[in-house]
């Protein structure tokens, strides 16, 4: 697994309160929702039919609370080969969600959806030659892949510290009933109850919302006995109208908590690391030119964080809003990540929208909307020209300067599609460059810039408007609502001298009023609200 640094101090010097592994891995099911190009109520609700049909089958507690981690869990091998996916397909996530209508036993599904998906975006030649390269060994790519998937998600199990039941039921996600799944090393009751009822609520939840409750019912009484179990099959079709009774997408997240069976999973200190470093591994697995960069970022925010002598559980929100930042980036497709030319402006809209993606799959936890807040504002910058909301300097706490600085030189320093990494040198003079222009915080900067072995040489600070120190000093007091004597009281020197300088920080920043004053102090981050 990997690991992020500490700076050599221990992040945990301050107690915890323990979060329900349930809301961990239903943020983590959010993002496989968007990289499966499923609804975002999918997996949640895949999750609250299980139990449902759970329960009816008879199924043990120690088998319920297998099954419903198996819902959460069973797409997070999503990113594995989304590299490769882009490559057949033109596309990682519109080709996932055409394959879960298809029945895989039905050679001319497979074959349809190949000739319908393959190449797209190629020439006519290209295509002809990829889709018969596809018909020809489709059958062992996917054995391959679909077991790459599995192994995936039984490794982010296994780090969440799930039972041996989930890790062992999450190889047979592909698998079916008669044996014709993938990577079809198990058959019938050789299939793990867990999973058996999974393959029903998956495929219910999916005809769910393409084509309605009726359709789910038809789907799983013709794959009764060839994908599913045909026991559960009649269970599900004989009762699915209370199977489905009340489910309530405007409040799924409340309903997949409400049926965690007991005993509920709680999780603190090192387990939440874990979590959050599988998240991480989750994410950069998506395209091979993030490997270990969620990581990487987590390293450096956490490390500057401690330089600037920020408390035990500031550092800990910094280290896991950085290791979860490009959590969203799972929702575009890496036709766009991987694209080597000037993306167009649909393309830009959807890299806009990945930090907005990150902050919503923790917003519904309390316990992790904080975390989701951070992570969500990397690409925010102090001018208010970054991205996702355009946020200005004053709102932006130290905790998203801090990111934003280690996520800019961690990017920097890694190759992309469409440039070269750039050395250690260029990425320091880039990252003194944003400060120079208003967009990223010079003390967070310089603490990222000594994380990673620059040497710092303290640079004159050119302050706004010409201001010089002293009449900085005399602004940040009378913001504060001092008078002229109180001013010149704290500072030293007379009361005449202090109007001077007012007047001219008056002249200097456009202003006619200490209110006018504070509030231009204010809209150039010169004081902080926190």
């Amino acid at each position: 697994m990997p690991s992020a640094t500490s700076g050599g101090k221990t992040p945990r010097s301050v107690a915890e309160e323990p979060i329900r592994a349930a809301e961990v891995v239903g943020a983590l099911s959010l993002a496989t929702d968007l990289g499966t190009g499923q609804p975002l109520e999918h997996a949640l609700r895949t999750a609250v039919i299980a139990i449902r049909l759970g329960e009816l089958a008879g199924a043990s507690q120690q088998e319920l609370v297998d099954t419903y981690y198996v819902a959460l869990l069973h797409s997070s091998g999503c990113t594995s080969d989304g590299h490769e996916a882009a490559q057949l397909y033109g596309d990682d996530i519109a080709p996932r969600a055409a394959f879960a209508l298809v029945d895989a036993g039905e050679v001319g599904e497979i074959v349809e959806y190949l000739q319908s998906n393959v190449g797209l975006g190629r020439t006519a030649e290209e295509r002809a030659v990829m889709i018969e390269q596809a018909i020809l060994h489709g059958l062992d790519m996917a054995r391959q892949t679909f077991a790459m998937h599995c192994e995936v998600a039984q490794r982010f199990a296994s780090w969440l510290g799930f039972s041996e039941g989930t890790q062992a039921a999450l190889a047979h996600v592909f698998e079916r009933w008669d044996g014709n799944g993938f990577p079809g090393v198990a058959s019938g009751e050789g299939i793990p109850l867990p999973m058996r009822i999974l393959h029903i609520a998956r495929d219910v939840s999916v005809f769910l919302s393409a084509a309605g409750p009726e359709e789910a019912r038809l789907v799983v009484e013709r794959r009764s006995g060839s994908a599913y179990d045909p026991n559960l099959a009649a269970l599900a079709a004989q009762h699915l109208g209370g199977i489905l009774a009340e489910l309530d997408d405007t409040r799924i997240w409340e309903q997949a908590l409400e049926v965690e069976p007991f005993p509920q999973i709680w999780i603190a200190g090192e387990r939440v690391d874990s979590a959050f470093l599988a998240i991480a591994a989750f994410t950069d697995l998506k395209t091979p030119w993030l490997r270990e960069h969620s990581t990487g970022v987590a390293d450096l925010a956490e490390a500057a964080a401690w330089r600037l002598d920020l408390p035990a559980d500031t550092v800990t929100l910094i280290r896991r809003a950085a290791l979860a930042h490009d959590l969203g980036r799972v929702g575009v497709s890496n036709a766009i990540w991987e694209k080597t030319g000037a993306l167009g402006f649909g393309e830009w809209e959807r890299v806009r929208l990945h930090p907005h993606f990150t902050e919503r799959a923790f917003a519904q936890s309390p316990a992790l909307a904080p975390i989701g807040l951070v992570a969500g504002s990397h690409h925010e910058r102090l001018d208010g020209s970054g991205y996702q909301r355009g946020t200005r300097g004053p709102a932006l706490d130290q905790a998203a300067r801090i990111l934003a600085a280690a996520d800019c030189y961690a990017a920097m320093r890694e190759a992309r599609p469409y440039r070269p990494a750039l050395d250690a040198e260029a990425a320091e003079a880039e990252l003194i460059r944003e400060v120079g222009e208003g967009r990223l915080d010079p003390e967070a900067v310089d603490a990222v810039l000594a994380a990673a072995g620059h040497l710092i040489r303290r640079r004159p600070r050119e302050l706004a408007a010409g201001l010089t120190d002293r009449e900085l000093e005399v602004l940040l007091v009378l913001a504060r609502g001092a008078t002229n004597q109180e001013i010149a009281k704290a500072l030293g020197i007379s009361p005449k001298t202090v109007g001077h300088h007012v007047q001219h920080v008056y002249r200097k920043t456009g202003v006619n009023s200490r209110a006018a004053a504070t509030l231009w102090a204010f809209q150039h981050d010169l004081v902080h609200t926190g």
